[in-house]
């Protein structure tokens, strides 16, 4: 066969639909770059909140609102994400519980908290997450899928300011839970929280629940754990030390998902079944609800989202007795 009869058998190959292997391709890149305009354009900005109801509270206790904000990754301008967070406030929360990686610009603080600002003014806690240290950096983001991003070193620049954030946060009454424990009141209702630093960082280190007096297990009380990033030895010692709540984020649900399936990837030892949602925690013969928010925003250098829309969690927390 002549090279021109090759070339010209080659440019008649048909896909097995029948339709040119051109044509075929052509389609192909179409919906891909349709998919990934949507990912980036829609779905990235298509805010929800999720609820869940968890009887968990000491019989006869009221009910309790907790909102659960993670994985915010603020940049300045970004009117949709602030104008969502503002309306956050109608739901009433009696508490909010941040799990970290609110900024990911060196000048997001500010925007931050005026997203932030009717928020602050409900009881909150706090832990942070490393994009409330570092900021983002532009990579390959096929390296995304190849397994858990690589924690930045220790010596890297502190080039977010995250001590002006947690400042703010406090001077709001929101109390910092990293490595710290500390209890807070609701009524005839006792909050003991433990809470650690980002563990996707290597720097979390427990610390045991307050003791109190020495009556004060005999009082209406209920142990929360939080922190950034789910790895499972963090969940180990949280369920170890009696936790009956854990919130975590950073996984972003996975952030591109596979419809019908779920998320590709947990960016840490997470099974990725659990990089989102409400699930239970099984270590040690104790089982502790877990849930895991799929977050608010991404970095600002992959800004998309696909199966997998942004959230903030309403948990309505009620007395296991029913009342």
């Amino acid at each position: 066969m002549t090279t021109e009869e090759t070339t010209s058998v080659t440019s008649t190959q048909t896909s097995r639909s029948g339709a040119p292997l051109g044509w075929a391709a052509g389609l192909t890149l179409t919906a891909a770059a349709a998919t990934l305009a949507y990912a980036s354009a829609v779905e990235r900005t298509l805010y929800e909140v999720r609820e869940e109801t968890l009887p968990i509270l000491p019989p006869g206790s009221a009910p309790l609102r907790v909102l659960h904000l993670s994985d915010i990754h603020m940049v300045p301008g970004q009117k949709s994400k602030t104008d969502w967070l503002h309306s956050l406030a109608s739901l009433k929360p009696d508490l909010v519980v941040n799990t970290g990686d609110n900024l990911s610009h060196g000048k997001a603080v500010g925007p931050l908290l005026e997203a932030l600002e009717p928020l602050l003014k409900v009881p909150g806690v706090f832990v942070p997450g490393s994009n409330d240290y570092y900021a983002p950096l532009l990579k390959n983001p096929l390296r995304y899928f190849a397994g858990p991003s690589i924690a930045p070193k220790e010596s890297a620049p502190r080039d977010l300011p995250w001590a002006d954030m947690f400042s703010a946060f406090g001077a709001a009454g929101w109390v910092d839970l990293t490595n710290r424990s500390q209890s807070i009141g609701f009524g005839n209702l006792r909050i003991d929280f433990t809470g650690v630093d980002d563990p996707h960082l290597g720097r979390d280190r427990y610390v045991p629940y307050p003791s109190g007096s020495s009556t004060s297990a005999q009082a209406p009380h209920l142990r929360v754990a939080v922190a950034h990033a789910p790895y499972q030895r963090v969940l180990d010692y949280f369920t170890a030390d009696g936790a009956e709540l854990i919130l975590a984020g950073h996984t972003h649900g996975g952030q591109v998902c596979l419809p019908g399936y779920g998320a590709l990837i947990s960016n840490c030892d997470l099974p990725t079944w659990r990089a989102r949602g409400l699930t239970q925690w099984e270590s040690d013969g104790r089982s502790v609800p877990l849930n895991v928010s799929a977050g608010i925003g991404t970095s600002r250098f992959a800004p998309i989202r696909f199966a997998c829309r942004p959230e903030a969690v309403l948990l309505n927390l009620t007395s296991r007795g029913g009342n």
